[in-house]
Parts: C-alpha cells; structure tokens; sequence
C-alpha cells in the first residue's frame, strides 16, 4: 500500500501489472532474477526503498546473472543505434577524438577477451579519458575482483535508472 506522501512516479510503478513492471524493471537491468527480485518487493513507499532493493538484489546475484545483466550494456563508445538510454549515459564518448574512439575499442576487445564480457562501468557524468583510465587500470584485475566491481558498476547504473524510472512525468 502506497501513502499519499509516496511519489507520483513510483505510485505509478508500484502500480504497473505484473509484465508492465517486469518490462519497465528489465529495461533498467537485463537480469532476469534482479528484476523479479524487485518486482516481488513492491509496493515502495520512497524512492530510498526501491534504491536499497535494488542493493540488496544486486548482492545475491550470482555470476550467470551478472552476465546476464552485462548482455544488456553496449560496449563503452558503441551504444546500440536507437537505444536513447545507453547513448545518454555514454555521451563522454559523444566529442571524442578518433584516436581515443580507437584506443577504447582496442582496450574494450582486450578487456572483453580477458574476462569474457563487456567493460561495465557506470559512465554517466564521466570523460572519454576517464573511461579509458579505467579500463586500463582495471583490465590488470583479477576475474574475481573485477565481478565485484562490476556488480558495483552495475547498481550504480540501476540506480540512475530507476530515479528516471520513477521520476515525475
């Protein structure tokens, strides 16, 4: 049950049927498992309390389901053609150089056959230059220390998300 002091934004996702919620929650996050996980908790009273879902659910994720998360994020300078969202919070890459456009594709293919996915990073409000340092700073990682930072990546990246999701019209 929602209050009256509960958001009209996320009223209205508390309010979404079953596959509407489902649809809106696996456009924040391709996992599968996350998005029931949220799914399952409504109703939310405050933002704040979908925010901590969404912590609590990025936790429990196993390793098949953080990949399943990453299927959904395009490589750091290629968002998908038409996908409004990935180009907005890649819009670092928008102004960059063809040589850093280059470089990151080289290091992206490097950190991809490394460790078997996309470099996942939260790239909202960050450079070119500063994507590219992380993912040359990070591809010395281990396989295990790197999942931990990626689920970081990740809920950091959900969270951003889901305020849109839930902001005013």
């Amino acid at each position: 049950m929602t209050s009256n002091s509960t958001p009209p934004g996320l009223t209205r996702f508390n309010e979404l049927g079953e596959s509407a919620g489902l649809a809106a929650l696996r456009e924040v996050c391709a996992s599968t498992v996350w998005a029931a996980r949220l799914l399952r908790a409504r109703p939310y009273a405050t933002p704040d309390e979908l925010y901590a879902a969404n912590d609590t659910a990025m936790a429990a994720l196993t390793a098949a389901d953080l990949e399943e998360a990453m299927a959904g994020h395009p490589p750091i300078g290629r968002p998908r053609p038409g996908d409004p969202t990935s180009s907005r919070e890649q819009r670092g890459m928008a102004g960059a150089s063809e040589e850093l456009r280059a470089e990151m594709l080289e290091l992206n293919l490097a950190y991809q056959e490394k460790f078997g996915h996309v470099f996942l990073i939260c790239a909202t409000g960050r450079t070119g230059e500063q994507m590219r340092d992380a993912v040359r700073e990070r591809i010395g990682n281990t396989p295990e220390r790197e999942r931990e930072i990626v689920r970081t990546e990740l809920g950091k990246i959900n969270r951003i998300r889901l305020a849109r999701l839930v902001a005013e019209d």
